[in-house]
């Protein structure tokens, strides 16, 4: 959006909307929506996870897939809006992300600033004029895009990071244990003589719990990954 001739810092534009006019960054790809948050919760200075933000994205995609096929986003706008939500999946533009964790409970103002990242990002891609709210956030509200967020963010952490370091360490140590199983040690226990076990001993009972809640924690993956709503069955209208 170009700078109002009003606006005397050349490092600022001028953005309004229906709660009035303010500065925002002149490279910012948000708008008065994500400015105002910044202004109203300057709180711990820590911004949303990265994974979150990207989470965030994913489900804007899905929504413009579904709208497309709802017939209520033309295939250029839904095209125009994936190639942006892309863009901040792979790890570009995080930086326009700057509204700190404490902010409105139900995630609106992270709602909008994605809204208004992604309108602009994709006008800079493709020229196409997309609306921060009625095609980004079409049909949808932050009270359903942000669980759906935190679920997905969850989902993808667990496959791409938790699972596999518990995968790893459980493999090193039981490597471990066939390199010690000659090493005998004092075993520890309350109010007895403790008796000597070895170190192989010891080391796979870690192990056994570590794989033991990797089990529990791929059941538990069943369930994060499934995406419900509340009003999905017809009884909530009858």
């Amino acid at each position: 959006m170009p700078m109002s001739k009003n606006n005397k810092n050349p490092q600022t534009r001028i953005e309004k909307d229906s709660m009035g006019s303010l500065e925002v960054p002149i490279n910012a790809l948000y708008g008065a929506q994500t400015q105002r948050a910044i202004n109203n919760f300057p709180i711990s200075g820590i911004p949303m996870p990265k994974t979150f933000i990207k989470a965030l994205c994913y489900v804007k995609f899905a929504c413009s897939s579904s709208n497309q096929e709802l017939g209520l986003l033309s295939e250029e706008k839904a095209d125009a809006i994936q190639a942006a939500a892309k863009e901040v999946i792979q790890g570009h533009y995080l930086e326009q992300f700057p509204i700190d964790v404490f902010q409105t409970g139900s995630g609106t103002s992270t709602n909008m600033n994605a809204n208004e990242v992604l309108a602009s990002l994709a006008k800079q891609l493709t020229g196409l004029e997309i609306h921060p709210n009625d095609d980004i956030n079409m049909s949808q509200s932050s009270n359903d895009v942000i669980p759906t967020a935190i679920h997905v963010a969850a989902a993808i952490a667990l496959e791409e990071t938790l699972l596999p370091a518990l995968q790893y360490l459980a493999l090193t140590i039981e490597n471990r244990e066939k390199e010690l199983s000659h090493v005998i040690k004092t075993g520890r226990t309350h109010l007895m003589d403790a008796m000597p076990v070895k170190m192989s001993q010891e080391l796979s009972s870690w192990r056994v719990q570590i794989t033991d809640n990797i089990d529990r924690l791929k059941d538990t993956q069943k369930r994060i990954q499934k995406l419900t709503s509340r009003w999905h069955s017809r009884r909530y209208w009858n």
